[in-house]
């Protein structure tokens, strides 16, 4: 597979779809990476109370909104993703908890 033109270098939709769908890889790939610390944190918080953190929710919005905006990019928008994602974060980590600990 051929890497993927850069946005400027698209001429086509075809080039835009590919583009769309490299980075797509891409992103699963560090959602993955993401997903492990989840399963790290969950195996070492002792507490399931602490799995919700929402001044860390709150840091985590602010870093991506600032660096969005370094970027160019709409902060407001680029929240709502990551409030998304941070959500289904603590999800993901709650479950993963649980599981952790029912075989105890």
């Amino acid at each position: 597979m051929t890497a993927a033109k850069s946005p400027e270098a698209c001429e086509t939709m075809i080039d835009v779809r590919a583009g769309v769908d490299q980075v797509d890889r891409e992103l699963v790939a560090l959602l993955v990476r993401r997903f492990g610390y989840m399963n790290a944190a969950a195996r070492i918080k002792t507490d399931r109370a602490t799995v919700r953190d929402e001044a860390r929710k709150a840091q985590v919005l602010d870093n991506v909104a600032r660096e969005a905006a370094a970027a160019g990019l709409d902060p407001a928008r680029l929240r709502a993703v990551w409030n998304e994602l941070v959500e289904q974060s603590i999800a993901h980590e709650a479950t993963e908890w649980d599981r952790i600990r029912a075989g105890r």
